[in-house]
């Protein structure tokens, strides 16, 4: 029981050595992975649709 009071004890003491980001940097980060996020799965999409419309025109043939 002591080792898991030890451990959380020092997760508590690194937590505060934690340097947390303000708000307006969280904000910006925030927007920032959003909007990677979005344009990475309309690139993916569109590759996606592309693959298909090749396989589908090359087994018609």
């Amino acid at each position: 029981m002591g080792k898991i009071k030890g451990f959380f004890s020092n997760v508590m003491s690194e937590m505060r050595k934690t340097s947390w980001p303000k708000s307006k940097e969280l904000t910006k980060y925030t927007v920032v992975v959003i909007s990677t996020v979005v344009i990475m799965a309309l690139f993916f999409v569109l590759i996606d649709l592309g693959i298909s419309s090749l396989l589908r025109w090359y087994l018609e043939l």
